[in-house]
């Protein structure tokens, strides 16, 4: 076990550091600010051209709390990570309870601790389901249009598209990473329906997420600079009731996404591989 969580540290120190890489140079355009100069984040949040639909457009990274060796399973290396996105590692990371799981679901959880979560998809390099993403050690960008919001991602240069055009979800879907996705206005608040999404991981902990899930998330941008997204899972085949978790991330100015191919030159695979060979 200890072996497997070692492999799992070096993947998640590496991935991170990805954040530290320079980024693009470039300036933001009508920053709201300060009387003394500051980018002024509480200022009220813009809106499209229409003058009444919020607007959702900017780059954004996950809230973080401060890497403490002792507490995380990754350790803390300098500060390469500055700061654990809240959620990455546990979902339920600032919530009053676990969410509530079938039974098989939480033996799941256990042996993939046991196992030093050597089995996460994310260590394969394979795509985030939509709920991952957020909490994420990657930035976002948010592209957002009249009839559709584009979610780019750092990690493995994803993307993600919610319908705005009225359309319904698929009444048979095909499953796959990002499952279908569909959105409305509700005042100053955009709700997204999401279903058909591969078997996934929520988090590191290896809470699941199965094809039966169907997402609710209840994205608002509360002022300039914050954006909050309300996550609701309805997954009865893996949790016994819905649950919800709310995710905060900050606007990040004066940058752009750069590529971040984790199979390119990927060796965690083969160590892995290594590990589950031995008796």
């Amino acid at each position: 076990m200890l072996a497997g969580k070692l492999i799992a540290t070096v993947g998640m120190i590496a991935y991170a550091a990805m954040t530290l890489q320079a980024q693009w140079q470039v300036t933001t355009d009508r920053v709201p600010m300060t009387p003394d100069g500051k980018p002024n984040y509480g200022a009220p949040a813009p809106k499209m051209a229409d003058g009444k639909t919020p607007d959702l457009s900017g780059i954004w990274d996950v809230e973080r709390r401060p890497c403490i060796e002792a507490a995380s399973p990754f350790g803390c290396s300098a500060d390469a990570l500055e700061g654990i996105p809240v959620g990455f590692i546990n979902i339920t990371t600032g919530a009053a309870d676990p969410p509530p799981m079938q039974p098989w679901a939480e033996a799941l959880v256990k042996q993939h601790e046991e196992n030093g979560w050597i089995n996460d998809p994310n260590l394969r390099c394979l795509p985030h389901a939509p709920p991952r993403m957020w909490a994420n050690f990657v930035m976002q960008k948010i592209v957002q249009a009249s009839d559709s919001v584009t979610i780019l991602d750092e990690y493995m240069s994803q993307y993600r598209q919610i319908f705005l055009d009225g359309r319904a979800l698929p009444t048979d879907p095909e499953p796959m990473f990002k499952g279908y996705s569909v959105g409305k206005w509700e005042g100053d608040t955009l709700v997204i329906e999401t279903i058909g999404i591969k078997e996934n991981w929520f988090d590191v902990e290896g809470h699941p997420l199965t094809d039966q899930a169907r997402t609710i998330e209840r994205i608002r941008r509360v002022n300039y600079g914050n954006l909050e997204v309300e996550v609701t899972v309805d997954d009865p085949k893996a949790y016994t009731k819905p649950w919800t978790r709310i995710i905060r991330l900050r606007l990040v100015l004066n940058t752009d996404l750069l590529e971040y191919i984790c199979n390119e030159n990927e060796r965690d695979r083969q160590m892995i591989d290594a590990i589950k060979a031995k008796p």
